[in-house]
């Protein structure tokens, strides 16, 4: 395997400089949220990137996707009560289905009648239930879906991912990111407790990469958001089927998946199956983080797909 590493740092010094990023506060559905955003490319859609991990805020995804911010706005966000996002009453009521519903509000808001959007792993999830939801009441809403290694669209993955990370580290001789992650107790993420739940992410970090010299150099990232652990305890404790849900989504849809990770290509394969207009492209020699392991090979399939049908800038 080609150092991903290496890779990722050669691609990285093509780059021109890194757009600025806006932070604007955003009244959306009675709550204050944190959006981030590059400036507008001529006349193409912007793309709202949401991402992941739950717990997390969207320094997640900023700024790894800026090449994408070449040829079109990004929108980035803090979901509710995470990051400088304001914390929703009744907390411990939160669940992902109230995530997916801020994203409808938040493009009204935004004053945007149309735009793609992009999610990675659980924002993936959110990005299928917004989409759904979304193009169900104005079906021009959305004209384009990125899933980057998203979630599956029935929890059936989620039950194996423990002993997948931890058949990957071993495999990988990482002895001491072995020992830690061992170390977790999963039952404990059917609850609520933060403490348990950064513990966990952080002890699984490594096992996400398909190059270990690489998951060596990054520092695992530090969730904060009680909101965020309360929706993944919930997800983890209940399960999820989504089916009935996104039956009727008929976006145009890529799903691009790192073909090493320990979330399964084979999850990628079934979603693709399920939506009624999706096409799959496998990123060979990378892991949950496409954008870093394969940079070139992920941005090419996100630009071209998205330049389908777009006007010229």
């Amino acid at each position: 395997m080609v150092n991903a590493l290496s890779r990722y740092l050669a691609f990285r010094r093509t780059l021109p400089p890194r757009p600025p990023l806006e932070r604007l506060t955003v009244r959306a559905r009675g709550l204050d949220f944190a959006v981030y955003r590059t400036p507008r490319v001529g006349d193409a859609l912007p793309l709202l990137c949401i991402n992941g991990g739950l717990i997390y805020d969207h320094t997640l995804l900023w700024p790894a996707l800026a090449p994408l911010a070449q040829h079109r706005q990004l929108i980035l966000y803090d979901q509710r009560g995470r990051g400088a996002s304001q914390v929703p009453p009744g907390m411990l009521a939160s669940r992902i289905e109230f995530d997916a519903g801020d994203v409808a509000a938040l493009r009204e808001a935004l004053g945007i009648p149309r735009w793609d959007v992009l999610g990675h792993s659980w924002g993936g999830g959110i990005a299928m239930l917004a989409t759904a939801l979304d193009t169900a009441a104005q079906p021009d809403a959305v004209r384009r879906l990125v899933l980057v290694n998203a979630v599956g669209v029935t929890s059936r993955w989620l039950a194996p991912l423990h002993q997948a990370g931890l058949d990957r580290l071993h495999h990988a001789g990482s002895a001491e990111a072995y020992a830690r992650l061992r170390e977790q107790d999963v039952r404990s993420l059917e609850s609520p407790d933060l403490a348990a739940h950064v513990a966990y992410t952080q002890a699984y970090f490594p096992a996400w990469f398909a190059d270990q010299h690489f998951a060596r150099n990054v520092t695992p990232p530090a969730g904060d958001s009680a909101t965020g652990a309360v929706v993944v305890a919930r997800l983890r404790r209940e399960g999820y089927d989504w089916t009935e849900r996104l039956r009727d989504l008929a976006v145009p849809t890529l799903v691009v998946h790192g073909a090493a990770d320990v979330l399964p290509l084979s999850e990628a394969e079934h979603t693709t199956r399920f939506l009624r207009k999706a096409r799959l492209v496998p990123i060979a020699d990378a892991g949950h983080n496409p954008f870093w392991e394969a940079p070139d090979a992920f941005f090419h399939a996100v630009d071209a797909f998205l330049a389908e049908g777009a006007p010229a800038s």
